[in-house]
């Protein structure tokens, strides 16, 4: 891709953040162009409404669930945060005994930080639930046995796991998370916000509530969706003039409802397709790399379940932080992990969860493909990755020493 500077450069990033997609650019400035507040009843608020009301419908059908489970949200962290804090404080109002949540201990801080908050503070107003994490395996699925112990005692609220793992791709059986849940009563969330236009969304029948985000699929920064069956009960977190089912009030964005829309039929009408040439872009990245450098490790196997946009490997003795600083000089984005610890690089909770110590995790490099990804970006990759490999494995030798 050429930059408005004139660079060439590979994005290599997706993963954090895909480009916008030309049609939910115009949806949005079509959209944002339409005056008046949805909620008001006069002619220009009934306007806006409608361009809300057509997007909510279109989102809705695209995800072949009814109108009314679509909340929409500011994106994929706060419709985390909903599902992990207000579903399970509004579960225990119903019925006392329910008095814990299960997550996968590979999740995103969006799940995993606002889960382990139900213990503590009261000032945050769930004090009192007991966080169970659900171990993984080395490749990142979860451990039947570990879900039959956790929801075993029948107090499990709510269990949550993502469909897609946000640093290695690894792909989350969510259909035999939700069988043995079933057994006992509890609803299952997943954070799909990874999985969208990668792989298949899971069965309604396996699932009471989903996650999405707009900046992962080619919608603008700040807008997501939380979809919810009507029957779970959400408890007050916020108060205002009770819009969205009560759930979440405020003023709903038209203009980032259409955009939402826009994005999300094109990423699901293009997934089979889109799929299938990333897979077959992650695969060239993968023999390039492995040719490049023979020590380097795939998080991943080849044949473990995995989405095929994301390849994520450590390279022994290499400096993550220099690493990424110098492919960036050469012209390739790319990250070492989630984009998501305020900028700062750290030992990666998904790979200690996995099994690999922080000394193996030195030197990891997540290279995320996206809608927008070509034959281009990888050739840049590999013809950069030799010399900074090179000089981040001098670096890494130097602090170890």
């Amino acid at each position: 891709m050429t930059t408005n500077d004139g660079d060439e450069r590979a994005y290599l990033d997706h993963a954090a953040t895909t480009v916008l997609r030309p049609a939910a650019r115009d949806a949005f400035l079509e959209a944002s162009a339409v005056r008046g507040n949805p909620s008001s009843v006069h002619t220009s608020g009934r306007r806006a409404r409608a361009v809300l009301d057509e997007s909510l419908a279109r989102i809705a059908a695209l995800l072949d669930v009814p109108r009314s489970w679509v909340i929409m949200t500011s994106g994929g962290t706060e419709a985390d945060n909903l599902a992990l804090r207000a579903v399970p404080q509004g579960l225990r109002e119903k019925d006392p005994s329910r008095t814990a949540v299960a997550v996968a201990a590979t999740d995103h801080p969006a799940v995993l930080a606002t889960a382990r908050s139900l213990t503590g503070s009261a000032a945050a107003g769930a004090a009192g639930f007991e966080v169970r994490e659900l171990e993984v395996d080395r490749v990142g699925a979860l451990r039947p046995q570990g879900i039959a112990d956790a929801l075993a005692d029948g107090t499990v609220a709510l269990a949550s796991a993502a469909l897609v793992n946000n640093e290695t791709g690894a792909v989350q059986d969510i259909a035999a998370l939700a069988a043995r849940a079933r057994e006992h009563g509890t609803l299952v969330h997943t954070d799909a916000v990874q999985g969208v236009g990668h792989v298949s969304l899971p069965s309604w029948e396996d699932v009471d509530l989903m996650s999405l985000s707009g900046h992962k699929l080619g919608a603008p920064v700040g807008v997501g969706t939380l979809v919810a069956r009507p029957e779970v009960p959400f408890a007050a977190v916020s108060t205002g003039g009770g819009q969205q089912r009560g759930v979440r009030s405020g003023t709903l964005d038209a203009a980032h409802a259409a955009a939402f829309a826009a994005a999300l039929e094109e990423a699901l009408a293009e997934r089979g397709a889109q799929s299938a040439r990333l897979h077959a872009l992650a695969s060239r990245l993968r023999a390039g790399i492995a040719t490049i450098d023979p020590e380097a490790r795939f998080t991943l196997p080849s044949d473990a379940p995995q989405s095929g946009h994301i390849v994520h490997v450590v390279f022994p003795g290499a400096d993550a932080d220099s690493l990424l600083f110098l492919l960036d000089e050469r012209g390739v984005d790319s990250s070492a992990g989630s984009a998501c610890s305020a900028g700062v690089t750290q030992a990666s909770p998904v790979l200690a969860a996995m099994g690999v110590n922080e000394e193996q995790a030195r030197g990891t490099l997540r290279l995320s493909l996206g809608w927008t990804s070509t034959e281009r970006d990888v050739d840049l990759l590999l013809a950069a990755l030799p010399e900074a490999l090179r000089r981040a494995r001098a670096v890494g030798a130097l602090m170890n020493g």
